[in-house]
């Protein structure tokens, strides 16, 4: 692939499109790849991570670590992203993530912050779980 500063212009703005219009869902580097391939624009995974990196330190995407054994997620956020004001619930089995607004969770929060001067960044915290699908699935 090409160094960064030949980085391809339409690939930068296909990856930032791609991410925009699924704003409301947690991508990996695996799905962007494979949607930038069926748009005939195939870029390598290192230049798709050296890309994202960028835009996670300009603020305009963020990546979720999960754990360990999965890659990131990554998602477009911007000025009015509901995504910077709630939690998230991971389901140990599908591996999906869920967002909650949840006014007890809200209060929790606000607990925290009054009662013992801890600030929770409620856009990076993840109960881990599992999910309703999965325990239908299981019965």
């Amino acid at each position: 692939m090409k160094n960064d500063s030949g980085y391809n212009t339409k690939q930068k703005e296909m990856l930032l499109s791609y991410l925009i219009t699924n704003k409301n869902e947690h991508t990996n580097v695996t799905g962007i790849s494979a949607y930038l391939a069926a748009e005939g624009t195939p870029v390598g995974t290192a230049t798709i991570y050296r890309q994202l990196d960028r835009l996670v330190e300009q603020g305009i995407v963020r990546k979720y670590t999960i754990d360990g054994k999965t890659g990131a997620c990554y998602q477009y956020v911007d000025n009015s992203s509901e995504c910077r004001q709630h939690f998230h619930l991971k389901c140990k089995s599908c591996g999906r993530l869920i967002h909650t607004d949840c006014a007890r969770l809200t209060e929790i929060n606000r607990h925290i912050l009054e009662h013992h001067g801890f600030s929770v960044d409620t856009s990076m915290t993840v109960f881990y779980g599992i999910c309703d699908r999965c325990r239908e699935d299981a019965t």
